[in-house]
């Protein structure tokens, strides 16, 4: 038994959680922020036998693609008055990262 866990953007929230479910996978949902752009974030804790991996593996590749996005690099907030406000510069976001690991017991009840 693994326990597979999985961050995705929030935007591709609705549409992994869709996949999951026709799948027949069994998942718990955590609400996380990432650190760099502090954007929404969604965890997802999932147990799965190891001969379900590839295909866990293949179901967050093809629903979680990265994209650019624009991004200011000093906040606003943080210029003083008549300070050069660089341009914005293009960043990768989304996409996903999976963390497994081996479970030793697993119990339902």
């Amino acid at each position: 038994m693994k326990l597979a866990v999985c961050i995705v953007h929030s935007r591709d929230k609705s549409r992994v959680t869709d996949e999951l479910v026709k799948a027949g996978f069994k998942f718990t949902v955590i609400g996380s922020t990432g650190g760099f752009l502090r954007e929404g974030n969604t965890t997802y804790l999932i147990g799965v036998d190891e001969a379900e991996l590839p295909a866990l593996r293949s179901l967050f590749q093809s629903n979680c693609q990265s994209r650019d996005q624009l991004v200011n690099v000093m906040p606003f907030e943080a210029a003083t008055p008549g300070a050069f406000i660089p341009n914005p510069v293009k960043v990768p976001v989304g996409g996903a990262v999976m963390f497994v690991m081996d479970v030793e017991h697993f119990h339902r009840f």
